[in-house]
């Protein structure tokens, strides 16, 4: 009886064993720290992996992660050099470096950078006039990110960039500027259909005046193709009468026959309009020749 006794508590207290070791036995993410405190004073710092602390004697004290984070701030009130009033609202993006000093270097982290950052606005502002914050934001956050990164090194913390998220003024200069901003889109949208009007006339003009020359090279085109049918027609006439002479002299004509063609082509001029014509004088004696034979003709003609 005393065995089996002897044996459960062994069991139980192999068992109590196991869940101590168990429950001390920790793995730590991805991109996540672990800052461990033995007997109420920092210790180590876990990094990812596998780790077992002694049990009852070392603490968890805060599991900070190492991936980057954003914070957004509520609207701070600025006062500008010319005693303007804004809202301003930042967003701070930063990395945890240090564990230990993130976890013992200042109490409330995130507080005490939005202190930070709104103190720093506000000195920052305060040596610029309303144009100029307006204009500046680029320069503005560069210097706030110089600014806290310096004073949140001794934290652990690595500032990235810092953002200014919205600028509000007050409502008089808000709508004062979105009356200005009308404006000045209804001037550029004047200008650009001024701009459109000059060139849709550009187009047109250049329309009209392409329409111009191509009738101009149609009406040259069309006078040039009637010149060559012209010239192309004078030589074929003039072809013709050389093929007619080559013939004709070819063909080696008598002296009658030639006074012959001379008559035709006189008695094509004479059934003209002109009210003088001078005949040639061999002509005349054939003309009295050709006379002749028509009366011998008349006479050996047999009367009815």
């Amino acid at each position: 009886m005393d065995g089996i006794l002897g044996i459960v508590i062994i069991g139980i207290i192999i068992f109590i064993a196991l869940i101590v070791i168990i429950s001390n036995v920790k793995i730590v993410p991805q991109a996540h720290a672990y800052v461990i405190e033995r007997l109420g004073t920092y210790f180590t710092t876990w990094n990812t992996g596998l780790h077992v602390k002694a049990p009852f004697v070392d603490k968890i004290s805060k599991k900070v992660s190492l991936k980057e984070q954003v914070v957004d701030f509520p609207p701070q009130p600025v006062i500008t050099r010319d005693n303007v009033t804004m809202q301003i609202d930042t967003v701070v993006y930063f990395e945890i470096t240090d564990p230990k000093l993130y976890c013992y270097g200042v109490e409330r982290p995130l507080s005490a950078i939005e202190n930070l950052t709104a103190t720093t606005l506000r000195n920052i502002i305060g040596d610029l006039e309303l144009d100029n914050t307006l204009t500046s934001r680029d320069t503005i956050n560069g210097k706030i990110r110089v600014i806290l990164d310096e004073a949140t090194d001794a934290w652990g913390i690595k500032v990235i960039r810092v953002e200014l998220k919205n600028i509000l003024p007050p409502r008089e200069i808000q709508e004062a500027m979105e009356k200005q901003m009308k404006a000045e889109r209804e001037r550029r949208a004047r200008i650009l259909d001024a701009e459109g009007e000059k060139r849709s006339q550009i187009l047109v003009a250049e329309g009209m005046k392409e329409s111009a020359i191509l009738k101009a090279d149609a009406v040259k085109e069309q006078k040039i193709r009637e010149a060559q049918g012209e010239a192309e027609a004078i030589l074929a006439v003039q072809k013709a009468n050389a093929d007619a002479l080559k013939m004709l002299n070819e063909a080696a004509p008598s002296d009658r026959i030639i006074q012959l063609k001379g008559l035709e082509a006189f008695a094509k001029a004479a059934d003209g309009k002109a009210t003088k014509i001078i005949i040639p004088s061999e002509l005349q004696g054939l003309a009295g020749n050709v006379a002749a034979i028509k009366e011998l003709w008349k006479d050996d003609v047999p009367k009815e």
